[in-house]
């Protein structure tokens, strides 16, 4: 999958603007703030129908405007032409058509057009909460897997209304009871999906970690749930618990908890990593992410890169350029403040690459060598 072209409106800095684009190689350019990122969120959007930032859909909405529009013309492995135009006004619902056609359901655009992000944000992934690497897995799944989307909609469904009736003095046990066994059904497939996940993922992401750090360290990712043959049925943990969830008010128990670790050594990584080794570990899951889409969907993904090199050294660096130019990636947009880099990474693709400059929210001119 590539994108040719990107027409923007009102879209955060950007007032208006239009690219066509390589079907390798696209570099943005400009200082901090200039408005890099904002182009590739755009981007994000057309694909999940979301910030990759995390915003509320009213700051993508550029100030004193009342609507951002985005339209994507993309072309698939076969030749297709496809269209994806996307909506945006504060306040109300999001409008996404692609090839014309209106969405009843935003969940259903996802996997359509995949995309691989690697930006500074992502560092939430190894430093934050264990929320944000389920969430990893779920966005990555999610684009694989129509049913894993649809069960893990459920499942938050079910969630959401078991935690609301532990918030009330009238307590519902036939009706809990119901839930609970409703949540076991789609908490196994999940929990199974996400084993199996892992056990695909975990040697390519050494492979890639392998590589870009010179064959320096162990690393691993082990999944941790309740849901293992040897645990009780969740249904049944779930009622075990039941008492101290009324006084809590909230689940306790269920996928919901899962955790994915992430070590160097036999130490977690956000415990002991420096700066370079969080680079080089976020980087190494996202190209994994990459690879394990690349196998699963028949669409490559576009890969957008954010100002990657940064914190990293020179070998680490090189060798980071030295993958992306091989051809086991597809249409990449990388941004850097360095034109040092972007000019080795040009060097080894050759000729099939665009340059564009961002300044102010203004994508003032692009060279095409």
């Amino acid at each position: 999958m590539i994108i040719e072209q990107l027409n923007i409106i009102n879209f955060k800095s950007i007032a208006s603007a239009s690219c066509s684009f390589s079907p390798k190689v696209n570099c943005l350019m400009g200082l901090n703030g200039m408005g890099k990122t904002n182009l590739l969120d755009a981007l994000h959007y057309l694909s999940f129908t979301r910030s990759h930032l995390g915003i509320n859909d009213y700051l993508a909405v550029r100030h004193n405007t009342d609507m951002a529009v985005l339209e994507g013309k993309y072309r698939s492995i076969n030749g297709d032409s496809r269209s994806v135009m996307l909506s945006i006004r504060p306040g109300q619902r999001k409008i996404l058509r692609r090839n014309q056609k209106e969405y009843s359901k935003l969940s259903e655009h996802i996997g359509h057009f995949p995309l691989v992000i690697v930006s500074p944000q992502d560092y939430q992934l190894i430093q934050g909460g264990s929320d944000e690497r389920r969430r990893f897995i779920d966005q990555l799944l999610s684009q694989q897997d129509a049913s894993y989307l649809a069960d893990l909609i459920q499942y938050n469904k079910l969630l959401a209304q078991r935690n609301a009736m532990l918030k009330k003095e009238d307590r519902n046990i036939p009706v809990m009871e119901v839930l609970e066994m409703q949540m076991e059904r789609y908490g196994y497939s999940i929990a199974s999906k996400r084993l199996r996940f892992i056990g695909e993922f975990v040697p390519i992401f050494r492979k890639y970690y392998s590589f870009i750090s010179g064959d320096k360290e162990e690393v691993d990712l082990i999944y941790r749930t309740q849901i293992v043959p040897e645990a009780p049925p969740l249904a049944e943990q779930m009622a075990k618990v039941r008492e101290r969830d009324y006084i809590l008010g909230y689940s306790t128990h269920g996928i919901q908890k899962d955790e994915l670790l992430m070590t160097l050594g036999n130490e977690l990584m956000r415990k002991i990593g420096s700066q370079g080794q969080n680079k080089c570990y976020l980087v190494s899951l996202k190209l994994a992410q990459y690879r394990h889409q690349q196998m699963h969907n028949p669409e490559s993904p576009i890969l957008l890169l954010d100002d990657i090199f940064d914190k990293l050294d020179s070998e680490r660096v090189e060798r980071i350029i030295r993958l992306v130019a091989g051809d086991e990636f597809g249409q990449i947009f990388i941004t850097d403040t360095n034109r040092k880099y972007l000019d080795e990474i040009i060097r080894q693709w050759g000729d099939d690459y665009r340059i564009f400059r961002l300044e102010n929210g203004e994508i003032s001119s692009f060279e095409q060598v």
